[in-house]
């Protein structure tokens, strides 16, 4: 039996070898560490996982109470425009259509989007975001007094 050699792989690392242990699809074992020593980590701990997860959320609440109350209210405005016109064209008092009223109403209610991004940025996101940043200046300066 005769050994063929892999087929021809467009992609060769530097090192590259035809041998079937140095494939570089094929997994390799981490080297073990020495006795008595602790694997070294590459990057330092950037807080836990969970903490994490929570500012993600955090987040993401965030952005969507804001991005709904400024959508919102505008989809609003184009379904009244598109699907109510005699209440668009009715007028508030002489000479002001309810179109124009709802329209000019759009800046306080960008505004008013803009103060609860504001708000729940300080509220719920930044502390979050403030206790990841000390943890991970806590455990970089452990790691550098090791």
């Amino acid at each position: 039996m005769s050994y063929d050699p892999p087929p021809s792989h467009p992609y060769r690392p530097p090192g590259y070898s035809p041998s079937y242990d140095s494939y570089p699809w094929v997994p390799q074992p981490e080297p073990e560490p020495a006795a008595g020593r602790r694997p070294q980590h590459h990057y330092p701990a950037l807080g836990h996982h969970s903490d994490l997860r929570v500012l993600r959320s955090a987040y993401r609440w965030q952005r969507r109470v804001a991005t709904l109350t400024a959508l919102g209210y505008f989809i609003l405005f184009l379904l009244l425009s598109a699907f109510a016109p005699s209440f668009m064209t009715s007028t508030v008092t002489d000479g002001l259509p309810t179109g124009l009223l709802l329209a000019l109403v759009q800046v306080p209610v960008t505004w008013l989007a803009i103060a609860l991004y504001e708000h729940t940025a300080r509220r719920h996101v930044d502390p979050i975001a403030e206790r990841i940043r000390k943890q991970a200046e806590l455990d970089a300066r452990r790691e550098g007094a090791r």
